[in-house]
């Protein structure tokens, strides 16, 4: 969204200023002789952006000079900043209480329970003998989330108290979020869903909600839940897509979300469908670029738009696309990678319209999050549902060599 967002407001025709606290991050995403989208801003300005506080200040000074329009982020932990910004200077955007009650997991929860919505059983601890506790009187398996992360960072189904244990650690081994934000000490521990996974996308103005679309969602293996690919629209009948956007508006009203772009993702369970979290932004992942080649309608510059008191066009039209896809290349394990064989083959794919995957020197983790993509193919299908099949197959055709095994061989 960092690269998309910058593109739409442009094309939208707008200007922005950007705000960053770390200018080094998006000098080092540089791809080759470009830089990054966000360094094309009119103007650059180092602030402390986590310090809300000074931000006040500052951008009340900047807005006397450059009189903002809005105020937006593609970044999950500036949300809350963003909505109080746009409050503070009377600029349109969703109201700062309900950001927060959508983006916190436990607020999220807590705000759907009073709201009388179905969904797991859960409790939010905060020490390890509260934890430990709640873990009994909920029963295991349990899938344990931080209420402040994103990417599935840390998300984990946990099986008995040494696992549990294990997870509440690695949380309290990690205060200070990517951003350098502190982080809640709360832990959400929650029943285990268990069904198929997908998302709703939406558009709210006013409190009135429209729907876009569902879109289905490929997770790894346990314990994490690391997002394998996506389809957009998910291949459901009428009656499951109806109930699925219904429960996806009706969380969002719970929350008390008025105004934006959201990315609602649920399990379709036995009992019925029920939501996983709320996101009041657009969906990663490339999720908005699925949606744009199947309806014609572009989440980010929407978002722009909103973000501005404008009033987007969210008319659907047919693109001849029946279903856009993506799927990735998790890597097989943590190591630095040689070379990533088999690309040849998306060159020559009519219905690739977008591929990467990482060059020779990368160094990557294990397949824990969603942060450690190898690469990504992008397929549609003109006729059906195909696309994600198809996306499935061409990242199963790559292959990934790591540099250790290649100095092993030459020993």
């Amino acid at each position: 969204m960092s690269t998309l967002l910058p593109r739409a407001i442009r094309e939208a025709g707008h200007r922005f200023t950007f705000l960053t606290r770390n200018l080094h991050h998006y000098l080092r995403q540089g791809v080759g002789e470009d830089v990054h989208p966000l360094l094309t801003a009119d103007n650059v300005i180092t602030a402390e952006t986590n310090d809300l506080d000074t931000l006040r200040h500052q951008v009340q000074r900047l807005h006397e000079v450059l009189r903002f329009d809005g105020v937006i982020t593609s970044c999950d932990y500036y949300l809350s900043t963003a909505a109080q910004l746009a409050a503070q200077l009377d600029l349109p955007g969703a109201r700062p209480e309900a950001v927060e009650c959508a983006y916190r997991k436990d607020l999220a929860r807590q705000r759907m329970q009073a709201a009388g919505l179905p969904g797991p059983a859960f409790a939010i601890t905060e020490d390890w003998p509260g934890t430990e506790a709640a873990a009994r009187r909920l029963g295991f398996p349990l899938v344990v989330k931080p209420v402040d992360l994103c990417a599935g960072m840390f998300v984990r189904l946990v099986a008995d108290r040494t696992q549990l244990r294990e997870a509440f650690d690695a949380l309290g081994d990690f205060p200070v979020n990517a951003r350098g934000q502190q982080r809640s000490s709360l832990v959400l521990l929650e029943e285990v869903l268990v069904g198929p996974e997908v998302s709703v996308e939406t558009v709210t103005i006013d409190r009135a909600t429209t729907v876009l679309g569902v879109t289905d969602k490929s997770l790894a293996g346990e314990p994490w839940f690391v997002e394998t690919g996506h389809m957009f629209p998910a291949a459901l009948d009428a009656a499951t897509a109806t109930a699925v956007c219904d429960m996806a508006v009706a969380a969002l009203a719970a929350v008390g979300f008025d105004r934006g772009v959201a990315h609602t993702e649920l399990r379709l369970t036995a009992a019925g469908p029920r939501v996983v979290e709320i996101n009041p932004r657009p969906a990663g992942n490339q999720i908005t670029e699925l949606v744009r080649r199947a309806t014609g309608v572009d989440l980010p510059m929407v978002f722009a738009q909103l973000a501005l008191g404008e009033q987007p066009d969210l008319g659907v039209a047919d693109t001849g696309v029946r279903s856009a896809a993506i799927s990735f290349l998790l890597p097989p394990r943590a190591g630095t990678v040689a070379g990533i064989d088999g690309s040849a083959a998306l060159t020559a794919a009519p219905d690739v319209v977008d591929w990467a995957v990482k060059p020779a020197g990368h160094r990557t983790a294990d397949a824990v999050s969603n942060n450690n993509y190898l690469g990504h193919v992008m397929t549609v299908d003109t006729v059906g549902h195909g696309a994600r099949a198809r996306a499935e197959e061409l990242v199963a055709g790559l292959g990934v060599r790591y540099a250790d095994d290649m100095a092993g061989a030459l020993a």
